[in-house]
């Protein structure tokens, strides 16, 4: 089937539900900041500050001005995740170039079993995908006892930016955490999307004693209970800065977002 092209996916995304009575609330809203297109490109400038950005979601993924480092949004606090994994709080004031955001809510709660591998949880996220609907938004929260936690953050950058593929080959740091408690926060992405965002699954962490956390490269876990919001709108927040309005979105960055996703 032939890929959508930008202007018709963000025709798609803009669409509301019609020709029924249904009500709209903010609680079934994914609020998306700019475009994971234009991060990938470089463009690492903040837009929106974190106290317009918690008007939008109590739950959400991101990062912060100049790259600076991993955002995990959770029960309506945003933390920042350091260089050497800490966990901060930013200031209200600080602006946010890239994030999606909504209003979760208890829509499905179960446990799941032995997931030996970030790979294996995708595959069983995706069954039940397939048994609901595959082509509306979901995030999930996913709290236990990890056996292993591989996470990464990119270090903060200094104008001129580099594109973010380039930026994770020299100023990427991992580290792997064994036997932590803490919550993964993943947003899932519909396909017909992928010109606006990296379509499936996109993975963070934090410990639940707030200490550490980074974007999820890889876990493990023997049993651990999951937690999915359903949600069926959509609404785009883009930047006014020239330099977005400069970008090349048309270019096919289908490998590099693959790189950046999975840190290969």
């Amino acid at each position: 089937m032939k890929k959508l092209g930008l202007l018709t996916t963000l025709v798609i995304a803009s669409l509301v539900l019609t020709g029924c009575n249904c009500k709209v609330s903010d609680n079934e809203t994914l609020n998306q900041i700019s475009l994971l297109q234009g991060l990938t490109l470089g463009d690492y400038y903040g837009s929106k500050p974190i106290k317009e950005v918690k008007k939008l979601g109590d739950t959400g993924l991101g990062t912060f001005d100049g790259l600076n480092w991993e955002l995990i949004m959770l029960n309506g606090t945003i933390y920042r995740a350091n260089e050497d994994l800490s966990i901060e709080i930013p200031s209200d004031d600080e602006l946010i170039p890239f994030a999606n955001v909504t209003f979760f809510d208890n829509d499905l709660k179960y446990q799941i079993k032995h997931i030996r591998d970030i790979q294996e949880l995708k595959a069983e996220l995706d069954r039940e995908i397939e048994e609901l609907w595959n082509n509306r938004f979901y995030f999930i929260t996913l709290s236990w006892n990890f056996d292993e936690m591989h996470i990464r953050s990119e270090r903060k950058q200094e104008e001129p930016y580099k594109p973010l593929v380039d930026v994770l080959r020299v100023d990427q740091t991992e580290k792997k955490l064994t036997n932590v408690e803490g919550t993964v926060v993943a947003l899932y992405t519909p396909d017909y999307m992928g010109d606006l965002n990296a379509a499936g699954w996109h993975f963070h962490f934090i410990t639940n004693d707030k200490t550490e956390g980074w974007h999820v490269l890889n876990l493990s876990f023997d049993e651990g209970t999951v937690t999915w919001d359903f949600t069926d709108n959509f609404k785009l927040h883009l930047p006014e800065w020239k330099f977005f309005k400069s970008l090349d979105l048309t270019v096919n960055q289908e490998d590099d977002i693959k790189e950046v996703e999975q840190g290969k």
